[in-house]
């Protein structure tokens, strides 16, 4: 039996079928086997746009073998005394809690949100005018942030390889579609995650885990033995503590800044979403208003914009919505979504500045203060309307500072409110952003026929927790914050591989 791994340019709506006639023909092959493990889309050249497909053929006829290493994680296993408690149900607190009971620990999870089909129908009253949920909406709740999302299964962090083929087959095993192993640019999309996280949560749960929801972290004593945590149901103790708080949750911070925990400020990301119709962004990336066997036209773009602040798009949701994502109410901000399909009129992505919490400030400011102004922010954008409409312009009228268009189109489900954006945000934002626009529509046609809304003020945390290299807070042992809200991780697959990386380094430590 021999194994080879070819590569091939294939039509983008290929079938099965076209893939095993080019097989056969290219290696002369008349029995085999094959699966793929990489999938891509070339469309640098318009007239030719084409998938670029790695496949690994098995047969008795190839005489060669050619050995794929695939690094595989490691979860020993020993039945242990030891309790850990979880808090937080997303992807980082989740494989967190799920590796250390794979070890053979007792694991106790937490969220303060309720499981996922009644987080889905809190957020349909709050859409439908029944009013904001503070327990069940786009931040809170079974999944965290990640479940209302693209659910792009992508990573820029590195030496995850492990960690990232452990998450995609527990995402398989849960029902995901089997191509996120092999696509370049994988994504679930949020009715796909709805289904998701709750076949993970049977998984948890069938392992031994214990899960508790609508239950909220309000205070720890982490120098005692063991370690105390106060939830709103209860007191719980647990030789270690993880706490993924995502995000949104700045009570946690607060509290556990109360409580000693070392964090510092650092840069971090502000601005507002962009939209366009979907078949715009189509006509710009492939020259066409559709592409048979593709979704969905997506776009990445960075510029220096005016040298002070790197200005880039973040998390594009090709035929997706723009949503209302506040964790609390009288704030409003904005997020993006999509369905697997991704099939919506509109395509939406933030356009964010880098920015660091004293430019923001104006002043030499502390962790505490830093999310005091984030705060400030949020609040400011829900008085523009006081509700939770979205203050919007167009993205040509922001690039000059003059209001022009008074009419939007958006799939925005609480509405727009015409607004001169630049106004609000700060100066340095404004600045930052103009120049990054001209950039965006010097190279994407018809890119200033979009619109923004809104603040997007969680692309990334503006603090930061100090920890160490087995990431254990610093000064205090079995003290492990994961994920997007550790400062350390962002997006789906790096928050649930620094929550698996940090299980790891305790697992170990204990064996």
């Amino acid at each position: 039996m021999g194994q080879k791994t070819v590569t091939f340019k294939l039509a983008t709506d290929f079938s099965e079928e076209d893939l095993h006639l080019k097989i056969k023909r290219e290696l002369h092959l008349t029995d085999f086997n094959f699966h793929l493990s990489n999938k891509s889309l070339d469309a640098r050249n318009k007239s030719n746009i084409h998938w670029l497909v790695n496949v690994v053929v098995i047969s008795d006829e190839l005489k060669e073998t050619e050995f794929l290493e695939t690094e595989r994680l490691q979860i020993p296993f020993r039945k242990h005394t030891k309790k850990v408690v979880v808090v937080g149900n997303g992807p980082a607190g989740f494989f967190s809690a799920y590796a250390l009971q794979l070890a053979g620990y007792e694991t106790v999870m937490i969220e303060r949100g309720s499981e996922v089909g009644k987080r889905d129908l809190a957020i349909e009253k709050f859409e439908s005018g029944h009013g904001f949920n503070p327990m069940n909406n786009y931040a809170f709740g079974e999944g965290g942030a990640g479940t209302f999302s693209d659910g792009k299964l992508t990573s820029r962090s590195k030496h995850i390889s492990a960690e990232r083929r452990f998450i995609l087959e527990s995402y398989i095993k849960a029902g995901a579609p089997s191509e996120i192993a092999y696509l370049a640019h994988p994504h679930l999309g949020t009715d796909n995650l709805k289904l998701i996280v709750k076949k993970l949560r049977d998984l948890f749960i069938a392992a031994g885990g214990q899960m508790h929801f609508e239950t909220m972290l309000e205070d720890v004593q982490l120098k005692s033995n063991p370690i105390q945590v106060k939830t709103s149901k209860g007191n719980l103790d647990c030789d270690a503590l993880f706490i993924a708080p995502g995000h949104s949750a700045f009570e946690t911070y607060r509290m556990l800044m109360r409580n000693g925990v070392p964090f510092r400020t650092k840069n971090f990301a502000l601005g507002s979403r962009m939209e366009h119709s979907q078949e715009l962004i189509n006509l710009a990336q492939w020259g066409r208003k559709s592409l048979s066997g593709v979704k969905a036209a997506e776009y990445r773009l960075t510029s220096e914009a005016d040298g002070k602040h790197s200005v880039y798009s973040f998390c594009m949701c090709p035929g997706g919505v723009v949503v209302p994502a506040t964790a609390y109410p009288n704030q409003n901000i904005v997020n993006g979504m999509s369905h697997y399909q991704r099939d919506g009129r509109f395509a939406n992505a933030a356009c964010v500045a880098g920015i660091s919490p004293d430019i923001l400030a104006g002043r030499k400011v502390s962790p505490n203060e830093a999310l005091d102004e984030i705060e400030k922010l949020e609040t400011m954008f829900f008085d523009l309307t006081r509700n939770y409409a979205a203050p919007a312009c167009s993205i040509a009228d922001f690039i000059s500072g003059k209001s022009r268009i008074t009419s939007l189109s958006s799939s925005y489900p609480l509405g727009l409110s015409v607004a001169p954006l630049w106004e609000y945000l700060p100066t340095e934002v404004t600045k930052s952003m103009r120049a990054g626009l001209i950039d965006f529509k010097n190279k994407m046609h018809g890119f200033d026929n979009g619109i923004l809304l809104g603040l997007e003020s969680k692309t990334s945390s503006s603090i930061q927790v100090i920890r160490e290299k087995t990431w254990e807070t610093t000064g205090f042992g079995n003290l492990y914050i994961v994920g997007e809200g550790s400062g350390y991780a962002g997006g789906i697959i790096s928050s649930a591989a620094d929550g698996l990386k940090a299980a790891l380094s305790f697992i170990h430590k204990s064996f």
